[in-house]
């Protein structure tokens, strides 16, 4: 089951003596399967069902994803038959998810199969499996088991343009082809070569937004890879560029899932060499810059690749996702829009993990939850680096996951004012778009961005998916953001910008929703391609250039590069308002 795709940039050692104790998660199929998640989500999301708005409870959305007794007791007797008591594992709550920490030995008795310590060529390990098998009668009761043969590596999704030391040096070049907004208004807050939040929230339009309910309104952010956010240095940050926010550098939740990082002392000279955290100050701070007093929460997740493994010493090495997902399922009251700023390829991710990834995240759609992930830094791909990976070495654009999953709303970015495409040659910086190639375009999108790939022709042919989940869906400002980090001023470029940004703004929309006595947005993406996207500028300059091609370009209306272009908040709050809602 699941054979190892070729040509990945790992290469395999030898089985050591010993190996660590791993954290596998085996996951079960559902009584109602493939309608388990999507058509609820379906109703609550779209504006013209009756439905609309009316998000299932925690116990609701168990109930539908649940297994049945045959299938868990199947596993149970499987196990059981593997020396692996029903004491050991853990379920989820609605036990749709097992996990058990186990020995390589039991692992590979369990799976008929042999691990070995896979060394990718960046120097980081992984231990995986180039194949598993079940008993035949497992087959149509279990959908994933990770980690097998899973060799995605979620990355970070930003990029450091320069670091200087003081922010009055003029070290911030202005950039090339950059002419100053033509706005009296944008112009006086907006210098792009220091993007602030003060800019932010006048571009957008929530500069005389105050908040009126944040005790029943809440933002999410995670962090994965070690990443967290320091206190004193979101202090500096607040202090400098929102002082009536500062007290929220100290007032924001941590919420550790599986042994998460929560450093809150100095990088050492090695952190800082590796740009350690950078992401997860700038997702801090640029949203409390636009959404204060709304509440932060902040998912500090470990227990992910890649790592180093230490061979004496028990290490998890499942994937951040599923223990984040798991984690947050099983919480009664979750913020009702959540930022996230990792990716991989998604030709990496096995079909199996990603589905059931993606399952996940509708379950969070249909509870009210709004998920905002970035497009990517690479455009449609890095240069040189676009090939499948199925042995064959074929040319190909190259996917975003989770950003790919139909269940999420996808963030380009954007620079300048009037807004571009965002890209920066000085960290070959690009923002990305495209096609999934698991997938298939969701309904929502039929009509629109079939328009698009019309216009295309055979432009690009087979290097893309036609027929798939097109994205972004929407994008921000992507390009120089002021961000405090160690104490020192940095600029970063990246979608990981835009997409705190976009959540910070939606975030503000829920805000006015809930004081008006009305349900969150939750799940964005039907309501917005069946008209919220008329509250949008469009971006219609750029591509996403990359694997040595120009790329998918923006043009009118929804384009694979930028979506429908950046939010204006004034428009968003009135188009979301009159929204059907019960």
């Amino acid at each position: 089951m699941s054979p190892l795709k070729a040509s990945v940039p790992f290469t395999h050692s030898p089985h050591p003596n010993q190996l660590p104790t791993i954290l596998i998660s085996i996951g079960l199929v559902a009584i109602f399967a493939a309608i388990a998640s999507t058509s609820p989500l379906r109703a609550v999301s779209d504006p013209s069902h009756t439905r609309y708005g009316q998000h299932l409870t925690e116990a609701e959305v168990n109930n539908l994803v649940k297994p049945t007794d045959a299938t868990l007791d199947l596993v149970h007797d499987w196990l059981d038959d593997n020396g692996i008591s029903k004491s050991q594992p853990q379920y989820s709550p609605a036990k749709d998810w097992i996990t058990v920490p186990l020995a390589v030995k039991d692992i590979e008795r369990l799976l008929d199969t042999q691990y070995s310590v896979y060394e990718h060529d960046n120097g980081n390990f992984l231990v995986r499996t180039p194949e598993w098998s079940l008993p035949q009668d497992l087959h149509d009761h279990v959908s994933v088991i990770q980690p097998t043969n899973s060799f995605f590596r979620p990355r970070k999704q930003s990029s450091t343009a320069k670091t200087i030391l003081e922010a009055e040096s003029n070290d911030f070049p202005v950039p090339p082809k950059y002419s100053p907004p033509t706005d009296p208004d944008l112009a006086a807050v907006c210098n792009t070569s220091l993007v602030t939040p003060l800019c932010l929230r006048t571009l957008y339009g929530t500069i005389d937004y105050v908040p009126h309910v944040p005790g029943k309104n809440k933002v999410g952010l995670n962090n994965f890879l070690g990443e967290t956010n320091n206190r004193s240095d979101v202090k500096i940050f607040l202090e400098h560029y929102r002082p009536e926010a500062a007290i929220a550098a100290y007032d924001f939740k941590i919420e550790i899932i599986d042994n998460g990082n929560n450093k809150q002392t100095q990088l050492n000279a090695t952190e800082l060499k590796a740009g350690t955290d950078l992401e997860g100050y700038l997702d801090a701070e640029t949203i409390i810059g636009i959404d204060w007093p709304t509440p932060l929460i902040v998912y500090n997740t470990g227990g992910s690749p890649p790592y180093q493994p230490d061979l004496t010493t028990p290490r998890n090495t499942n994937e951040p996702y599923l223990a984040w997902l798991n984690y947050l399922l099983a919480q009664s009251d979750i913020p009702q829009v959540i930022s996230t700023s990792y990716a991989d390829d998604e030709q990496t991710v096995p079909y199996s993990y990603a589905s059931s990834v993606c399952n996940g995240l509708a379950q969070l759609g249909v509870r009210g939850v709004s998920l905002f992930f970035g497009s990517g830094d690479s455009g449609v791909g890095e240069d040189g680096n676009c090939y499948t990976n199925d042995g064959k070495n074929t040319s190909t654009f190259l996917a975003m996951f989770p950003t790919s999953c139909p269940y999420v709303t996808a963030v380009g970015g954007t620079k300048f004012i009037p807004e571009v495409v965002a890209t920066d040659a000085r960290n070959g910086y690009v923002s990305g778009g495209g096609f999934s190639r698991y997938f298939p375009r969701p309904k929502y999108q039929d009509l629109i961005v079939s328009k698009y790939v019309k216009t295309l022709g055979k432009q690009f042919k087979d290097l893309y998916n036609p027929e798939g989940r097109g994205y972004p869906d929407i994008a921000a400002q992507g390009y120089r953001y002021a961000t405090i980090w160690n104490g020192t001023l940095v600029s970063l470029d990246g979608t990981s910008a835009a997409t705190p940004t976009a959540a910070a703004i939606f975030s503000l929309v829920n805000d006015a929703l809930i004081a008006e006595g009305k349900p969150p947005m939750g799940f964005l993406n039907p309501w917005l391609y069946s008209g919220g996207y008329k509250a949008f500028t469009d971006v219609i300059s750029g591509s996403a250039s990359g694997c040595n091609t120009t790329g998918f370009p923006a043009q009118a209306g929804w384009d694979a590069v930028t979506g429908f272009g950046t939010p204006f908040f004034p428009e968003l709050r009135k188009a979301a308002c009159f929204s059907k809602n019960p």
